[in-house]
């Protein structure tokens, strides 16, 4: 079983519930021991609260979600913003979900370009920073209008080229389907900055907003932990949960209680 010491709450799992503060006295009130805000929320409650109110609750941020969209207009920009956000909260990682094709494009391959080149305009900042970032890569039915990087080979691939500082978010959602996947999670070894945990419901209506608790779906979770353990990954596990059927409709208390309990046995 994973120990509860491991568990951090991604606050999408309770969306538009709570608010960052609620999320974090949430947290403390289950004995959640992370977190890893979404930028909106983090936007909403200022930064500088934000960290005081983390700091003072004594909870660890496994990631900041998120950088990335190269393929939109001024991301360069926006991903700089995220860098100094993470830095001031002390996140074990930005989160990059790098973007799709570009609005109107067809052009795949320019898009995974623009990908790589602005990920290496803003690696200097993010390393003067002291920000890991962390390229997730996004199953393919998102890969026009999310992310261009489909598969872990992919995004390690991308890590290669750039170097030190860059490494990859796992999301047991994007990566369960993938073929390769036992060879790519030890290939990434010390590469790997995050790990993130829900389930694929069956059926599944809509491949970003119906997504599962953990137990409830067919993928095996404890396979793939084992797999990133094995790899030398002993970081926060996130719990990310986006389901507008389901958890989003829930009273966010009996959704943490839930998620605490499911962490502990299907985890």
């Amino acid at each position: 079983m994973a120990e509860l010491s491991r568990l951090s709450l991604n606050t999408i799992t309770v969306r538009d519930q709570w608010s960052l503060a609620q999320c974090i006295e949430g947290c403390v009130r289950h004995g959640i021991p992370g977190i890893s805000p979404w930028r909106d929320k983090l936007a909403q409650y200022g930064l500088e609260r934000a960290v005081r109110h983390i700091r003072d609750a004594g909870l660890r941020v496994s990631g900041l979600c998120r950088g990335g969209m190269f393929t939109l207009p001024n991301a360069v920009e926006e991903n700089r913003r995220a860098i100094d956000e993470a830095a001031a909260l002390g996140a074990d990682c930005l989160v990059m979900v790098v973007g799709g094709l570009v609005p109107g494009s067809k052009d795949l391959a320019r898009a995974r370009d623009m990908v790589a080149e602005g990920l290496a305009m803003i690696l200097p900042h993010a390393r003067s920073s002291g920000v890991k970032l962390a390229l997730e890569p996004l199953h393919p039915m998102t890969c026009a209008d999310r992310s261009v990087l489909s598969t872990t080979a992919q995004a390690l691939d991308l890590c290669d080229a750039l170097g030190p500082g860059v490494g990859v978010a796992l999301d047991v959602y994007h990566i369960w389907w993938d073929p390769e996947i036992a060879r790519s999670i030890a290939r990434a070894g010390s590469r790997i900055l995050g790990f993130h945990v829900c389930d694929w419901l069956v059926p599944t209506r809509d491949t970003v907003l119906d997504r599962g608790m953990m137990g409830d779906g067919v993928i095996d979770i404890r396979a793939l932990r084992a797999a990133v353990e094995g790899a030398g990954y002993r970081g926060l596990i996130e719990v990310e949960v986006m389901s507008d059927r389901d958890w989003w409709r829930r009273d966010p208390d009996e959704v943490l209680r839930v998620m605490k309990e499911r962490f502990q046995s299907a985890v």
